[in-house]
This record gives structure tokens, sequence and C-alpha cells, in this order.
């Protein structure tokens, strides 16, 4: 048996069953486990997960961590070759590995809570399905589902696996999570000619929905070997992207890491002539080395990354990765679907057209709320439309508002002739229907045919208007039935038109009078009397119009991307506000084929407002490869399995939560909990203000980086004997009085103008010469304090440079300020970086009580390490004098007065520059 064969397609349906080895009974219990065993289980193949041990072990792959293992293990090397051995050196060995496991287990813990965080999203769809297993339907779980199972389908039901239809009744489903278009497509029974297995209809397939009628089918493929499962494939294929900021960190790393090895080295080729003990002048430019290296920045990226993500949850943006957070905020170009994205995924009928008079609909979505203007003319049309329809309301219950079951277009009339006020349980009471001919996409009709009160009968049309225009000889003009004259016929042509030039799906409704109640369907759809139109759209989303007027401000393109008609896509872009321009650029899937790479460039180069329509999952991927390759950061949204490629290959991948499919959200690296755009919009303004936040405290590390370096290389060109910081105490500072300033810098909220900027170019260096230009203004101011206080404190004592040893008083007390001394200066500079150019007083000192309380404990730490016997042991410190406080104090407040005049020349010399620094 070939369970996949495209030829199912084309046998008669007497023949299904034994091309696929089973009966109308169904399998038998032996022979499904057979199967189970030979196919495994009906459900996709989940991404392979690392191990948690992979995940933690990924963390010491960090170049920065790389450099800091290598140096604890020379340093742990250095002590072995001492002789005498120094405890201090041990001491550094140990500090710089407890630094990188710390670094490790930060990163871990936020990224492991993040991806366990999106895995309680993940869910298989469908779960359960109706099966006949020797004669007995049975309801079981959809994964359970083998090959040659015979499925029951109702209207309402998913799709479970692929499947050929052996009976059909009425039947029709909604392929939008497999292939964008919202409109739902009849199926039939009877054998179609070969070709695509997924063109044809006679087969449904996993992951799409009925909307109307019964059936019953034969499963052919399940899992991944489901056209849902192929696409699963395709999308697995796609490479993840890295983000900006990942190549921005990793080139900074390379450049940080170069300059460390290169000073490290000029250093101690500088002391080894001098007399120093090999070992020890190698000990020591290693000491300058990790004085270099930002040991806190990993950590405190991967911090303030999380706070992005626990802000974005909070506002129904659930991030998968820590690194997404920011490629957000430099996202340049939305690819987005239409259906279930902008709009409600919710057919609504918006105008009724009757006798030359329109009739407005106000309400949305299937809760008959709302009214029909003026419905007395056009009652007879919504009552008789409403009773040639097999789709039926659903109250609303404790857990889901009004809804449909059946076809969602069904449902929009009904919806509408409530409306205007009809009960349609009396109406059908009243008017029982005998009989049916179901809608043919042929001859695109649906007729049914009804008794009324008085024993008369009635046949009920609606369908194409074109189609069913051609089959009225009459027409209901201004409440009189009228011949249907070459000029009324004019005038419904062009009212039609009209209402399809809005991108409305237009029907239209017909009756006649019937001899008895068992006609022909030539007869029922023949002579008929044309009532009117009804025009209805999907939608849009209320919110997504100000969310798009956002994206656009902030000069984010946005370009919509849909299975759907080219008409329905560009009035659903004008209601949201992506198309205003009279002619925007409308290319169909047909005509991206015939495009190669440089006529797509061309097309995407345009400054125009662009629409693709009609489009395949590999035309998707396509624009967005087109689209990278540009220099665009490019985010898609979608829903559907066909999006799911896309929104891999995707700079960041927006994933629908509520409606996505399970291959969506699983190639996505970020989920809407609410399936509206407009959370996009919020997700990228708290993006921006990740990536100023992390620049912030940047600046914030390098520049008392460079006060930690100046020290050390001022002494050893003056010919000082011994270093005015150790690497100890450098570690001290980077992770006691780093680490949490950093992070409350991180949870700086957005700057109000953060969303009028324009979105910032991949090229664009994450030390720009304006943010290079702040960290030596600040780290200079710095490195000036600490040097005059240190070599102030060892001219003062009188004492011959070439005396000095390490357990010396004065010196302790020398060094002691000096780290005392960066540490009050970050407190200043913390509250310095906050802003580029606006005045810190003016936000509020206290506007971020984090950041203080972050700044007084690495005070206090720095206390306990001048004071505490223990800790002046291991760091070699000794207690400072109250004078010697106020003296750093003012060193700290001279850098914060400094910073605040530049701010104020700034703001002098370009008043009207609304962008806070030119970064």
């Amino acid at each position: 048996m070939t369970t996949s064969s495209p030829a199912v397609q084309t046998l008669p349906t007497r023949d299904v069953f034994a091309a696929l080895d089973t009966s109308p009974r169904g399998l038998a219990p032996a022979e499904v486990a057979l199967r189970r065993e030979r196919h495994g289980p009906n459900e996709l193949p989940r991404a392979r997960r690392r191990g948690w041990w992979r995940d933690l072990a990924g963390q010491f792959t960090d170049l920065f961590a790389v450099l800091l293992l290598i140096a604890s293990a020379i340093t742990f090397l250095a002590y072995g070759l001492q002789e005498p051995r120094d405890t201090g050196t041990l001491q550094l060995a140990v500090a710089i590995l407890c630094v990188v496991l710390l670094n490790a287990a930060i990163g871990f813990v936020q990224e492991y809570s993040a991806e366990r965080t999106a895995e309680s999203l993940q869910a298989m769809v469908p779960h359960t399905c109706r099966v006949l297993r020797g004669g007995e339907r049975q309801e079981l779980s959809a994964r359970d589902l083998v090959p040659g199972d015979v499925v029951v389908l109702e209207a309402g039901d998913a799709v479970s696996a692929d499947c050929r239809l052996v009976e059909a009744h009425e039947v029709s489903v909604n392929n939008a999570a497999l292939t964008g278009e919202s409109d739902a497509v009849g199926r039939t029974r009877q054998p179609v000619a070969a070709g695509p297995v997924l063109e044809a209809r006679n087969c449904v397939f996993m992951g799409t929905d009925v909307v109307a009628g019964s059936a019953k089918a034969v499963v052919f493929a399940t899992g991944a070997a489901t056209e849902f499962g192929r696409i699963f494939r395709l999308a697995s294929a796609a490479p993840r992207q890295r983000t900006p900021l990942q190549r921005q960190v990793a080139s900074m790393a390379r450049r940080v890491a170069g300059a460390a090895l290169a000073i490290g080295a000029l250093l101690f080729a500088v002391r080894l002539p001098a007399g120093e003990p090999l070992v020890d002048t190698f000990v020591f430019a290693l000491g300058v080395m990790v004085a270099l290296v930002p040991e806190g920045l990993p950590a405190t990226l991967s911090v303030s990354l999380a706070i992005g993500v626990r802000r974005m949850a909070r506002h129904h943006a659930l991030v998968k990765k820590l690194l997404a957070v920011e490629a957000l905020g430099s996202t340049t170009v939305v690819c987005t679907d239409k259906t279930g994205t902008l709009t409600q995924a919710e057919m609504t009928v918006v105008q009724v057209w009757a006798g030359g008079i329109r009739h407005p609909v106000s309400g949305v979505g299937y809760a008959p709320v709302g009214e029909v203007t003026d419905s007395q003319p056009v009652r007879e049309l919504l009552r008789e439309a409403s009773l040639c329809c097999d789709a039926r309301m659903v109250p609303p219950s404790d857990h889901e508002g009004w809804r449909v079951l059946g076809d969602t277009t069904e449902g929009a009339i009904l919806v509408a002739a409530a409306k205007a006020g009809l009960d349609l349980t009396a109406e059908e009471a009243s008017t029982p229907r005998v009989t049916e001919f179901p809608f043919d996409s042929t001859r695109k009709l649906m007729s049914t045919v009804h008794r009324d009160p008085h024993g008369g009968h009635h046949a009920y049309v609606k369908g194409a208007p074109q189609e069913l225009l051609a089959r009225c000889s009459a027409v209901v003009w201004k409440g009189e039935r009228r011949p249907l004259t070459e000029e009324l016929r004019a005038a419904v042509i062009s009212a039609n038109d009209e209402l399809a030039a809005q991108g409305l799906r237009v029907l239209a409704t017909a009756s006649r009078s019937l001899p008895d109640g068992r006609p022909t369907q030539d007869e029922a759809e023949s002579d008929l009397t044309l009532l009117g139109l009804v025009g209805m759209l999907d939608p849009p989303r209320p919110e997504v119009r100000d969310a798009v007027d956002a994206c656009r401000h902030a000069g984010i393109r946005i370009v919509m991307v849909t299975g759907d008609h080219p008409l329905t896509a560009e009035a659903v872009a004008r209601r949201v506000g992506i198309v205003r321009q009279p002619a925007p650029t409308v290319v169909t899937g047909t005509r991206l084929d015939t495009l190669d790479d440089d006529a797509l460039d061309a097309l995407l180069a345009g400054s125009g407002e662009l629409l693709l329509c009609r489009v395949s999952p590999e035309h998707k991927m396509r624009v967005v490869t087109a689209l990278q390759r540009r220099g665009e950061v490019v985010a898609v949204t979608g829903d559907g399995a066909n999006d799911a490629p896309a929104l891999k290959h995707a700079d960041i991948g927006v994933a629908m939560g509520v409606s996505g499919t399970d291959v969506a959200r699983e190639a996505a690296v970020m989920v809407l909990l609410d399936d509206s755009f407009a959370s996009i919009t919020t997700a990228v303004r708290l993006g921006r203000s990740v990536y100023q936040n992390i620049r912030k405290f940047l600046i914030y590390l390098f520049s008392h980086n460079i006060a930690e370096l100046t020290p050390i290389l001022v002494a050893t060109f003056a010919g000082f004997p011994l270093v005015p910081i150790t690497a100890v105490q450098i570690l001290a500072i980077d992770l006691g009085s780093d680490v949490l300033p950093a992070l409350a810098l991180g949870a700086e909220p957005p700057e109000p103008d953060v969303m009028d900027r324009p979105p910032r170019s991949r090229r664009e260096r994450l030390f720009s010469t304006a943010v290079m230009g702040r960290i030596l203004f600040l780290g200079g101011i710095q490195s000036f304090g600490v040097c005059a206080v240190f070599f102030w404190h060892i001219h003062a004592s009188g004492i011959p440079y070439a005396d000095f040893t390490k357990d010396d008083t004065v010196y302790r007390e020398a060094i002691t300020m000096v780290q005392a001394g960066i540490v009050v200066s970050q407190f200043f500079n913390a509250l310095a970086v906050r802003t580029d150019r606006q005045s810190v007083f003016r936000i509020g000192l206290l506007s971020n009580p984090w950041l203080l309380v972050a700044g007084c404990f690495g005070i206090a730490l720095m206390a306990a390490i001048s004071y505490v016997p223990f800790l002046q042991t291991i760091f070699n410190t000794a207690p400072l004098a109250p004078a010697e406080w106020a003296v750093l104090v003012g060193l700290g407040a001279l850098l914060l007065a400094a910073e605040e005049a530049r701010k104020g020349w700034l703001r002098h010399r370009r008043p009207a520059d609304r962008r806070e620094g030119a970064q």
C-alpha cells in the first residue's frame, strides 16, 4: 500500500478502499496496531531540543567566557610555577573562574526560563477525531490515526490527517492554515485528474477545518507525510538567522579581546626588561587583560534582555529567544499576513443593496449587535438568503463568544438577518426546507426549496452575482417586481462592481415560486427574480490602524503578503492604513514566478506601497530572503503552516498564539498571545528601548574599564613598581558594582520619542562615534580622578617608589582609594548615562529607584572591603578616613556636573534635534 501516492485522488470511490487496503467499515484493531508501528503516531515531529546540559555548556562558548577560562587556566599554571607561591595569584585564578561560572549561570537561567515558558503554548492540532473501526464509530486522539482509517467529518471539525473523501454532502473546507486563503472551498467525492494533491478537490488535509456539510474520508497520509508535514520540513530546513545584536556583540567581543591581548602583551614587554620575575610579570599583564575584558557584560546583557522579555509578555508578546528582543527594535520591514493577523477571521455583512439603494450594516463579527439601515425593504432578501444557508449561529458560552458553526460566509448572512430583526428559528419553522441543491463550484450557486405556511413552494437561490443574474428574468425594484431590462441589468452589474471594488465579497440572492416541492435543479434555478446583493468582508481588527500608523511613523515599512485575492487584500490594506496611495503595487505569485532575483530586488527597492497576493510558502520565503539581501531587518507575521518557512527564515518570526498552528508557533521566535498586530508595535517600542538601554550600560561599563586600566598604564610608565589596582579588585568592581546598576539601567522605561525615530541601520555599529566619544569623555574624567587620588596619597607619604611593598599600609590605602574612587564615580556615572541629552534632574533622580539601590549596594560592598578584616586580607585593602570618602564623593559629583554641562551644550547647540543623542 502506498499511502502517500498522489494517484489516490484519481480513483473512483469504490477503488479508494482497495487502494488503501481498508474497507467502508474501517480497520480492524489488529491492523491498526500494525500500521501504527509502521507509520508512527499521527503528529508532527517536534524540533529536537538540546539537553539542558548542552544549553549550559553553550554559555561557555562566548568569546569573553573563552578568554576568561584561558586566563584562569594560565593563572592556575602560573601559581604552580611561582617560587615562592603567591596566594594572590591563586585568588585571581579562582576569582576569574567564579566570574565565568556566575555569568554562565545567569545566562542559562534566563534562556531556560524564556524557552520553557514558550513551551506552554505548544499544542498539537487537532486533538480528537471520529473514526469507524470494525464498523463501530469511535472518538479517539488524533495522534492515533493511521493510514486506512475511515474518519467521519462534520461542520466545525478540524481535519486530523490527509484524507480522500468517499462520501460528501455539501462539504466545504477552510484551507487558510495551509494555503492562506480565507474563503471556504467546496469538496467532492468524485475522482479528479492527476496533479498536485493539494489541488485535489476530493481531498482534505491536516490543519484545515470543515465549515459546512458532512463527509466520510479515508486517511492516506499521517504526521510528517502530510502536506502540513511537508511545510513543516521546509520550515525546519530554513536556517535560523543571527540577530543584528548577535552580530554586533560578536564583533565587539573580537575587538575588545584583541585590544586586551595587545595591551597585555605590550605591558609584559615593557616590564620584563626592568628585572621583574617572568611569572610575576606575566600575571601582571594577565591582570591588565582581565581589567579590559567586561566580565559582567554577558550576564547584564542576558538579564536586560530578559527584562525586555517579561515586559513584552505583559503586553501579550511572548519572546522565545532573548536576543530576538533587540532584533524587534531594529526592524525595518514587517511582512504581514492578512487573515487572522490584520483581520478577525470573521466574515461580516457591511452592505445590502436592493432596488438601487444601499443599506449599510453596522457591527462586526458574529455577535448580532448592530443594525441594518432602513431594514424594512431588505428584510425579505435577508430572510430568504438566511433560509438558503446550512450554517448555524452558536450563542456565547462561559469560555467563548458568539461563533458560527459552518461556512463563515453563510454565518455573516445569518448575523445580518438577526440585525434586521428576523427570528431565524421561527422562520425555519414556518418555512421548512423540502429539498436542496448544494453549492457547486462550476455553477457557483446554492438553492433550497421551501414550503410556505399556505402550502406553496418557493426556491431560494444565492451565489455569484454574474452566474445568478444570467438566470434572472425579473428584479425587485423599489418594492415592485419588474422585468429585468437591459437598463436594470446594467444597474445591477454596476452595483456589483462598486461593491467588489471595495474589496467586498458579493453574493446575489434570488427566488421564484414553484408548482410543487420536487423541482429539478434547472427548474429551481431558472426564471428567477433578483432580490439584491449582499457585500461582506472579513473586518480588520479595530486596533490595527493605530498600530500601522505607529509603524509608519517609526519608519517601518509594512508589506502585506497573503494568499488572498488582490482586490480583497487591497481593500483590507486600505482599511487598516497600509495602503493610502491611489495605485499601490499589487503583485501576484504568478508574476513573482516570472521575476529573477535582480527583478525582484528592483521591485522591493521601490518606496511605494506593495501588496503580494496569491503567494505560496516558497514565494513568501523568497521575498524575505530578497529583503534581507538588501540589508533590511525583516519581521514576518503569520498563523498558518504555510507561513512557517518564512517565519523561521526571517530576522524575527511572529506567530499567532490563539489561532496559530503548531508549525507556525514552533518556527517563530515571538508569539502574540492575543493575535493582535498592535502587540507587534508595542514589542517594537520595547525592543528599541532595550537597545537604547544596552548602549547605556555599555557606556557605563566601558567608561570605568578605562578608569581601571589608566592607573595601571600611568604607574607602569611612571616607574612605580606596584599596580594601583589589582586584578582581584577589578573583578570585585565588575561583579559587585556592575551587574546590579547595569540591570537597573536595563529596566529604564522607553523614552517618549522612541517611536518617532527611524529604524537603526543594520550597518550601524554598537559602538558608534557618539558612543565611543561619550565613553572616552566619562572614562577620562574617572581616570583623572583615580590617578590623582592614588599618586596624591603616594607622594604625600614621602616614601620613594622603590621602597613600596605590597604590605605597605600607605600602598594598601592608595589602592583602596582607587577601588573606592571607581565605585563612587560609578554611582554618579549611572545617573549620568540614564539620558543622552536630557538632564537627569528633569526626569527625576528618584524615577528609577532600583538604580539608586544598586549604586548604594556597590558602595556598601566597597565599604565592607575597606573595613572588614577578612575582606581586607583577600583584597589587600585598608580602612579609609571620612575625609578620603568626601574627596571621592566630590570627584564623582564632578563627573555628573561635567556630563550635565555636556548635555546642556548639546541642547543649546541642537535644540531642534528630537533624538536623544545622535546614535
